[in-house]
């Protein structure tokens, strides 16, 4: 009988990866996981296939990072924690910019799993989970920054973005606006997701109807939030204030806002997420949502650096705190 690696992980009660990782000796397998699995390999006598073992112990100091947008300076400065980190532990780092397409995605994965890294970070992915999990199967240690998936080879970084989100729209509401308009991000990001999840819960703890109108996609960046705006004008669309779902589209609502001459906060109120550089010196400045990006980058690379080198139960998921900064661009109190 030709005995594979799939049957000694169903009779050992474990994952493939978790066999591939006894079979070369990686220092993460507990000892009391470690003496079952060698038990079953034993007793089924099971081979490994000589050329792929030796291709799997073969590690490389590289980490595979796949970001959507480079350009938003969310994903650069996760970008630039985790290459800190990395290169501080003697790791080197790829970076593959998806462009926020799946299909690059999907295709730089490809790449990198051809045994040219030794792990994988995805920053703002769009994969569905059952990708992401298939990945992780195959043996891969996978890092995700703003999204949670439940694999014992995954590590999770993110911020509560319904708390957060849901203290902002309460901060607007607080001012005495109903009419809030939610900017959202990309159509398969969990952030924005999580984000209309907070904004939708403070606009109920309140008893202000939500509706669907003032609800416009802006694909994280300047040129989206300055369209949405045109968009919400051209329908019609009366309100007072804007919760965006990032600061580059914060960035777009200003720019229509001083085209149209709507005054902000007296007019018009906003507020962003990331607290990104330029938010503090706009006029007036962007009240905006920290999330301390850099530190999250190299949280996850500590994570998938450490466990590569043996440590054991490290957490798998870590939420990180955010913080509301409120400055000029919605303290005008229509009440």
């Amino acid at each position: 009988m030709d005995i594979k690696i799939v049957d000694v992980a169903k009779i050992a009660n474990v994952s493939q990866a978790t066999v591939s990782r006894v079979l070369n000796n990686n220092p993460i397998v507990k000892p009391k996981t470690r003496d079952a699995v060698l038990k079953v390999i034993e007793d089924l006598k099971y081979v490994p296939h000589a050329a792929a073992k030796n291709l799997r112990q073969q590690k490389t100091m590289t980490i595979g990072v796949i970001v959507s947008d480079i350009k938003v300076s969310y994903n650069a400065d996760i970008v630039k924690g985790i290459q800190n980190k990395a290169y501080s532990q003697k790791y080197k780092v790829v970076i593959c910019d998806t462009q926020n397409d799946m299909e690059i995605e999907r295709e730089y994965l490809r790449l990198l799993t051809d045994r040219s890294v030794d792990c994988l970070i995805l920053v703002a992915s769009l994969l569905p989970e059952k990708e992401v999990l298939n990945v992780a199967e195959r043996g891969y240690m996978v890092g995700l920054v703003g999204r949670s998936i439940d694999h014992e080879n995954v590590f999770n970084v993110h911020t509560d973005n319904v708390k957060a989100a849901k203290e902002a729209v309460e901060h607007l509401i607080a001012q005495g606006h109903r009419d809030i308009v939610f900017l959202s991000g990309y159509a398969n990001a969990k952030d924005s997701y999580d984000r209309l999840e907070g904004y939708i819960k403070a606009l109920g703890a309140h008893g202000i109807p939500f509706r669907p109108e003032l609800v416009e996609n802006g694909n994280f960046n300047e040129t989206g939030g300055y369209a949405a705006m045109k968009r919400l004008k051209g329908k019609g669309a009366v309100f007072t204030a804007i919760f965006s779902a990032n600061d580059e589209m914060a960035l777009g609502v200003y720019e229509y806002c001083n085209e149209a001459g709507i005054g902000i906060p007296s007019e018009l109120a906003i507020i962003g997420v990331d607290n990104d550089r330029v938010s503090k010196y706009l006029t007036p400045s962007l009240s905006t949502i920290n999330q301390p990006k850099n530190d999250m980058g190299s949280l996850i690379a500590d994570k998938l650096i450490r466990s590569m080198n043996g440590v054991f139960d490290l957490p798998r998921v870590s939420i990180v705190d955010s913080q509301l900064i409120v400055r000029q661009s919605s303290e005008f109190n229509r009440a």
